[in-house]
């Protein structure tokens, strides 16, 4: 005689929010290298220069500010399209990881309707021969469309540095991305730029479980969410026998790494900043589990900006924004909600210090409430 398998069990809001932060290293900063913590966040969205700064900032103990301009002028840390087709700050070993295996979303672009303009176009050639001018020197997109349209006048030159940059594998190069600094964004071939860098085997598994490892537990939608791939369900069955099964409180079957933190939901969970474009906000596709859908509207805007928020007790409670003007500092802060006093005091300190680590050379540092 057979019985039905027992349901699995189920993880609900508060349960899934404690394991996402633990994970993010929103529970606690940890004292660990920049290096690393890009690696476990498996990249930080950086379509915005100044972002992960602000984002390790919340997440590590002890970091400096001028860190990450010394790592991606050594070439540890690189800024290249990746997951979703976004611009993301990864490892030199990620990135030579992970490009190949997020290489069909730039060509799912590229055979879109906007591609088919490109009917009658060389595009290996065309691409080779950026190759060969972008690996003797970096040039800005416009830069690259004006020596374009120099070598095919009878074609768009705009539609041709597009299809380049979905072809080739490009690397932005410092001082773009470096925080304080300013400059055009200029780019190189990745291989051109951690030439010698040990090459990894890409492998769609371990993306699947270091995604987990960073934002589990979550559903094959939230996994394709993240990263702009299709057809991740085949990879989660293949893993299956190394996962844990879950359900969230809608029935979604969820998954998990077996060693991974699922702390209790009453863990408690401190006032943070997180900054625009984090991908704490953007790698699920349910996202109940960090912001309402009411404030998901007020946060993500119509013409692709994600703007910076604050978390009170896990969740996202509203948005804030730094600036300095005439030397002093001001971080203002727009709640949705009323925000208890424990937590508005909190948030003070807390962006005073954010405001001395961004901006130690400002004659003042105020927090003021919207």
């Amino acid at each position: 005689m057979t019985t039905d398998a027992a349901p699995p069990p189920v993880l609900r809001r508060r349960a899934l929010n404690r394991a996402l932060l633990a994970r993010q290293m929103l529970l606690r900063r940890r004292e660990t290298s920049a290096v690393e913590a890009v690696e476990h966040l498996v990249g930080m969205q950086s379509q915005a220069p100044n972002p992960p700064y602000i984002g390790l900032w919340s997440r590590l103990e002890g970091f400096a500010f001028d860190e990450v301009g010394g790592l991606m002028e050594d070439r540890r840390l690189v800024r290249v399209v990746l997951m979703r087709g976004t611009l993301h700050l990864v490892s030199a070993r990620d990135a030579l990881a992970l490009r190949p295996l997020t290489q069909p979303i730039l060509d799912s672009y590229r055979k879109s309707r906007r591609g088919a303009d490109l009917d009658g176009v060389d595009l290996p050639a065309v691409a080779a021969w950026a190759r060969t001018l972008l690996e003797k020197e970096p040039h800005s997109d416009k830069e690259l469309r004006n020596v374009l349209a120099e070598r095919w006048p009878d074609h768009d030159a705009e539609l041709l540095g597009w299809a380049v940059r979905c072809v080739l594998p490009l690397a932005q190069v410092p001082p773009r991305g470096i925080w304080g600094a300013s400059g055009l964004a200029r780019h190189t071939t990745l291989d051109a730029w951690l030439d010698g860098s040990p090459v990894p085997e890409p492998s769609i598994d371990e993306m699947v479980l270091r995604y987990l490892g960073a934002f589990g537990p979550a559903s094959v939608q939230d996994a394709q969410q993240w990263s702009g791939l299709t057809r991740l369900g085949e990879v989660f069955q293949h893993l299956l026998p190394r996962l844990l099964v879950f359900q969230d409180e809608n029935g979604r079957t969820l998954y998990d790494l077996p060693d991974a933190p699922r702390p209790d939901p009453d863990t408690p969970a401190p006032v943070r900043f997180v900054p625009d474009f984090d991908n704490l906000l953007l790698s699920h596709a349910d996202r109940a589990r960090i912001i309402t859908e009411e404030h998901r509207k007020r946060v993500f805007t119509v013409n692709g900006i994600i703007r910076a928020t604050f978390l009170v007790d896990g969740f996202v409670h509203g948005m804030w924004k730094m600036e300095k003007k005439r030397g002093a500092a001001t971080l203002r802060i727009d709640p949705f909600s009323p925000v208890p006093d424990a937590e508005r005091a909190a948030l003070t300190e807390e962006g005073t210090r954010l405001l001395r680590a961004a901006h130690p050379d400002a004659s003042s540092h105020t927090v003021d409430f919207a």
